[in-house]
Protein backbone atom coordinates (compact mmCIF):
# COMPACT_ATOMS: atom_id res chain seq x y z
CA UNK A 1 0.00 0.00 0.00
CA UNK A 2 1.53 3.19 -0.93
CA UNK A 3 0.70 6.56 -0.07
CA UNK A 4 1.70 10.29 0.23
CA UNK A 5 3.91 9.72 2.68
CA UNK A 6 5.85 7.22 0.43
CA UNK A 7 6.46 9.80 -2.58
CA UNK A 8 10.36 10.70 -3.43
CA UNK A 9 11.62 13.43 -5.82
CA UNK A 10 14.96 13.15 -7.02
CA UNK A 11 16.99 16.17 -6.10
CA UNK A 12 19.31 17.11 -8.83
CA UNK A 13 21.62 19.49 -6.30
CA UNK A 14 22.82 16.16 -4.22
CA UNK A 15 21.94 13.06 -7.07
CA UNK A 16 19.86 11.13 -4.52
CA UNK A 17 16.26 10.52 -4.13
CA UNK A 18 14.48 12.50 -1.04
CA UNK A 19 11.05 11.78 0.44
CA UNK A 20 8.36 14.46 -1.28
CA UNK A 21 7.98 15.97 1.95
CA UNK A 22 11.73 16.53 2.97
CA UNK A 23 12.30 18.24 -0.15
CA UNK A 24 8.51 20.74 0.15
CA UNK A 25 10.19 21.69 3.77
CA UNK A 26 13.66 22.71 1.87
CA UNK A 27 11.42 24.56 -0.67
CA UNK A 28 10.21 26.72 1.78
CA UNK A 29 13.21 27.96 3.73
CA UNK A 30 13.30 31.63 3.90
CA UNK A 31 16.93 33.64 3.39
CA UNK A 32 17.43 36.30 5.30
CA UNK A 33 19.54 39.25 5.21
CA UNK A 34 20.70 40.97 8.84
CA UNK A 35 17.85 43.08 9.40
CA UNK A 36 15.80 39.84 9.08
CA UNK A 37 14.30 41.04 5.37
CA UNK A 38 13.68 38.05 2.81
CA UNK A 39 15.78 37.57 0.08
CA UNK A 40 15.24 36.70 -3.31
CA UNK A 41 17.15 35.62 -6.33
CA UNK A 42 18.05 38.92 -8.43
CA UNK A 43 18.05 40.99 -5.68
CA UNK A 44 20.65 43.94 -4.81
CA UNK A 45 22.34 43.80 -1.29
CA UNK A 46 24.09 46.59 0.59
CA UNK A 47 27.23 45.26 2.33
CA UNK A 48 27.06 47.01 6.23
CA UNK A 49 30.81 46.38 7.47
CA UNK A 50 34.18 45.66 5.77
CA UNK A 51 34.96 42.66 4.27
CA UNK A 52 38.45 41.33 3.86
CA UNK A 53 38.04 38.87 0.29
CA UNK A 54 39.88 35.87 0.97
CA UNK A 55 42.51 34.84 -2.50
CA UNK A 56 41.62 38.37 -4.12
CA UNK A 57 43.66 40.34 -1.60
CA UNK A 58 40.73 42.78 -1.75
CA UNK A 59 38.46 44.69 0.35
CA UNK A 60 35.05 45.21 -0.57
CA UNK A 61 33.96 48.06 1.60
CA UNK A 62 30.96 48.71 3.97
CA UNK A 63 27.73 50.31 1.64
CA UNK A 64 29.05 48.23 -1.52
CA UNK A 65 26.47 48.00 -3.84
CA UNK A 66 26.32 43.77 -4.99
CA UNK A 67 23.63 43.46 -7.61
CA UNK A 68 21.88 40.37 -8.99
CA UNK A 69 22.48 38.04 -5.99
CA UNK A 70 21.68 34.02 -6.49
CA UNK A 71 20.57 32.22 -3.64
CA UNK A 72 22.50 28.89 -2.57
CA UNK A 73 21.42 25.31 -0.90
CA UNK A 74 22.95 26.99 2.40
CA UNK A 75 20.54 29.91 3.94
CA UNK A 76 23.38 31.45 5.40
CA UNK A 77 25.18 32.01 2.05
CA UNK A 78 24.57 33.91 -1.42
CA UNK A 79 26.37 34.21 -4.50
CA UNK A 80 27.05 36.93 -6.50
CA UNK A 81 29.17 38.95 -8.98
CA UNK A 82 31.38 42.04 -8.27
CA UNK A 83 33.28 43.88 -11.22
CA UNK A 84 36.62 42.42 -9.96
CA UNK A 85 35.48 38.88 -8.28
CA UNK A 86 33.96 36.24 -9.78
CA UNK A 87 32.76 33.82 -7.69
CA UNK A 88 32.00 35.84 -4.82
CA UNK A 89 29.86 33.89 -1.68
CA UNK A 90 28.81 36.59 1.11
CA UNK A 91 27.17 35.44 4.75
CA UNK A 92 23.69 36.74 4.36
CA UNK A 93 25.15 38.09 8.24
CA UNK A 94 26.87 40.75 6.47
CA UNK A 95 24.50 41.98 3.66
CA UNK A 96 21.12 44.35 4.01
CA UNK A 97 18.76 44.50 1.01
CA UNK A 98 18.58 47.39 -0.81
Amino acid sequence: MTGADDDYVYDEATGEWRPASEMQATATREVRDASGNVLNDGDSVTLIKDLKVKGANQTLKQGTVIRSIRLTDDPDEIDCRHDTIKGLVLRTEFVRKR
